[in-house]
C-alpha cells in the first residue's frame, strides 16, 4: 500500500458548494476541475476517496507535526524549551490564546477535515455499483475505522467535541456531544468496521487497517472509558481470537523506529509515511507524504529542538540491570542523553555528546542510524500501535478484572526481549496487590513505549490527573504540571472561534 496509495492520494478533494443564483452568472462550471456531480460514480472515485481521507494522516495539524506536541510533549514524559514561548506554553497548560494555530486550531480544522473526507466516503461510495461487493465493504469499512481513529484523538485532547457524520455544509452548525457520546460513536464504527476488514491484507495492501488494528483502538476506546471486560473481549481477539499467532515481537527492538523494517509482526497499524516527494503541506499532488517529527524533536544545531523528553526517563531506565547485569537496551534506542557515548558506544547523529548535562532528547524516529542531520521529510512509518503494546494492555485489563496472577506472563513477554527478568523475580513484594502491580505496570509502560504518544491517555485513564494530590505526584517528575488545574488541563479548549461562530458550541469547563 505504501507505494499504491501515494499515486492516487491526492486526486480527490472537497468539491466547491455554491449557492443557488442566477445559474448563467454564478454557477459557471470550470471545464479543469471536476464537479462534485460528476464524481462519486465509479470503483475508482471510491477508492480516490478514500485514499483523500488516508492523505490527512500528512497534514502538520496531525501525524505530521503537532499532535505529537499534544500527547508526547504535554504528557510528563516530555517538555519544550523553545524560543517560540507560545508554542512552549502549550506543552505546560499556559493556554493564553485558544486560538494560537500551532497548538489548537489546526489540530482541530485538520481533525474535522479528516472527518469531513471519511464522511464522503460514506455517504457517497454506497450509492456505486462495484462489480465485487467484498471490495466496496472494505473501502466503506476503512472510512469508519479512519473516523474512529479521528474521534478517538479528539476526544483524548478536546473531550467534547461535536460528533458530525454526514458531508458538512457551510452553513452547519454541529451540535456538541458529550465525551460518552463520542466513545459510543468510536465504539459504533469500529464495531461495524470489525465485521467486515480482513486479518490481513495482501501483499499491494500492506498498511491498510487490519482486523487487528479495529480491535486495538477498540480495546483502547474500552480501556479510556475503564470499561474493563469489554476491553479484554476486544483483547481476546490477539490470544484466543482469529489474530492468535499473527503478531510477535520482532527480535531487534530498534526495528521499531526505523524505516527498513516496517509493517513486521509486531505492527498492528502504522502510518505509512514516505519521503518520495518533498513538497509543501497542501493538497496539491507533489505534496509531502512524511513526518516532521524527527526535525522538530532533534537537538539543538541538528533540528528545530522543540520538544524534548524528561531526564528522569534516564534514571528510570537505569534502575534496574538486565540478567546479564547490563543497562536496559530499550534505553539505547529511546533517548540521546549525555552518558549515551559512555554507556552504549553510541554516538548522537555522529557526534559525542555536546549539549547540556541536564538534557535528554527523544531518540525513537530520528534517523541518525544513517545520516547526521534532519529535515521535514522523514520517511519512518509511525506505529500507531504495536504488539507489545497490546501486551501491556492485556496485562493491565486483566489486572484490573482481578486476574492478576495471568497477566505477569504478557508483561514477562515484553521484558524478556530485552533480557529482564521476570516481573515476579525482580519485583516479589507485587504479589497479587492489583495496586502494586497496576504501579509497576505504570513504569512497564514508560520503558517500552516513551515517546510513542499513548502516555497523555494513559495518564486520563489511570487518574492520575484527576485529584492535586495525584498531580502533585507526576509534578516531581515533570514541573510543568505543577500549572495543571484539576477539572480544567484534562482537556484542551475548544478553539474560541469555533465557539464564537457555533452558537451549539460551549467552550470547555472551566476555560
Amino acid at each position: 500500500m505504501k507505494k499504491t496509495l501515494y499515486k492516487v492520494i491526492y486526486f480527490i478533494m472537497p468539491l466547491l458548494i455554491l449557492v443557488s443564483c442566477k445559474k448563467e452568472k454564478l454557477n459557471v462550471e470550470n471545464p479543469n476541475v471536476i464537479t462534485e456531480d460528476q464524481f462519486w460514480k465509479t470503483e475508482s472515485d471510491a477508492q480516490q476517496g478514500l485514499n483523500a481521507a488516508y492523505a490527512m494522516f500528512y497534514k502538520p495539524g496531525l501525524w505530521s507535526r503537532w499532535i505529537y506536541f499534544r500527547l508526547d510533549l504535554t504528557s510528563d514524559e516530555g517538555f519544550s524549551k523553545s524560543p517560540w514561548v507560545e508554542l512552549a506554553d502549550w506543552t505546560r497548560f499556559q493556554y493564553i490564546n485558544y486560538n494560537f494555530w500551532e497548538g489548537n486550531v489546526q489540530s482541530w480544522r485538520d481533525t474535522y477535515k479528516a472527518v469531513f473526507r471519511t464522511n464522503q466516503v460514506l455517504a457517497n461510495v454506497a450509492a456505486i455499483e462495484f462489480a465485487d461487493q467484498t471490495k466496496k465493504d472494505k473501502i466503506l469499512a476503512q472510512a469508519k475505522f479512519l473516523r474512529a481513529l479521528h474521534y478517538y484523538y479528539a476526544a483524548i485532547m478536546w473531550e467534547n467535541v461535536p460528533l458530525v457524520l454526514e458531508p458538512s455544509k457551510p452553513d452547519d452548525l454541529p451540535v456538541q456531544s458529550t465525551l460518552a457520546q463520542v466513545w459510543a460513536q468510536v465504539e459504533k464504527d469500529l464495531t461495524e468496521a470489525a465485521q467486515v476488514l480482513p486479518v490481513e491484507w495482501d501483499a499491494p495492501n500492506v498498511g491498510r487497517p487490519t482486523k487487528g488494528s479495529v480491535m486495538a483502538y477498540l480495546a483502547r476506546a474500552y480501556m479510556q472509558q475503564r470499561k474493563w471486560q469489554e476491553a479484554k473481549t476486544a483483547l481476546d481477539y490477539f490470544f484466543t481470537g482469529a489474530g492468535a499467532g499473527k503478531y510477535d515481537l520482532v527480535a531487534n527492538y530498534k526495528d521499531n523506529f526505523t524505516h527498513t523494517n516496517e509493517n513486521n509482526k509486531e505492527s498492528v497499524y502504522e502510518i505509512q509515511f514516505s519521503d518520495v516527494n518533498k513538497g509543501g503541506d497542501g493538497d496539491d499532488p507533489n505534496a509531502t507524504m512524511s513526518t516532521n517529527r524527527p526535525q522538530f524533536f532533534a537537538p539543538r544545531s541538528i533540528g528545530w529542538s522543540d520538544g524534548q523528553a524528561r531526564y528522569w526517563l534516564v534514571n528510570e531506565f537505569k534502575k534496574e540491570k538486565t540478567t546479564e547485569g547490563k543497562i536496559d537496551p530499550r534505553l539505547q534506542h529511546s533517548l540521546f542523553y549525555p552518558a549515551l557515548e559512555a554507556d552504549f558506544n553510541d554516538k548522537i547523529y555522529g557526534r559525542s555528546w555536546q549539549w547540556d548535562s541536564d538534557e535528554a532528547w527523544f531518540r525513537k524516529y530520528a534517523r541518525d542510524y544513517y545520516r547526521n542531520n534532519e529535515d521535514y521529510f522523514a520517511q519512518n512509518n509511525f506505529r500507531l500501535v504495536r504488539f507489545a503494546d497490546i501486551l501491556l494492555m492485556y496485562a493491565e485489563v486483566l489486572n484490573e478484572l482481578g486476574q492478576t496472577a495471568n497477566a505477569y506472563q504478557y508483561v514477562d513477554k515484553v521484558r524478556s526481549r530485552v533480557k529482564m527478568a521476570s516481573l515476579a523475580v525482580a519485583y516479589p513484594t507485587i504479589g497479587m496487590d492489583k495496586d502494586k502491580f497496576r504501579d509497576r505496570l505504570k513504569m512497564e509502560r514508560v520503558l517500552e513505549l516513551s515517546g510513542e504518544s499513548v502516555r497523555w491517555a494513559d495518564l486520563k485513564r489511570w487518574g492520575d490527573l484527576e485529584t492535586a494530590e495525584k498531580v502533585a505526584k507526576v509534578a516531581e517528575r515533570d514541573p510543568d504540571f505543577n500549572n495543571f488545574q484539576v477539572g480544567k488541563h484534562i482537556r484542551l479548549p475548544l478553539p474560541q472561534i469555533e465557539v464564537q461562530n457555533n452558537s451549539n458550541l460551549t467552550q470547555n469547563p472551566q476555560y
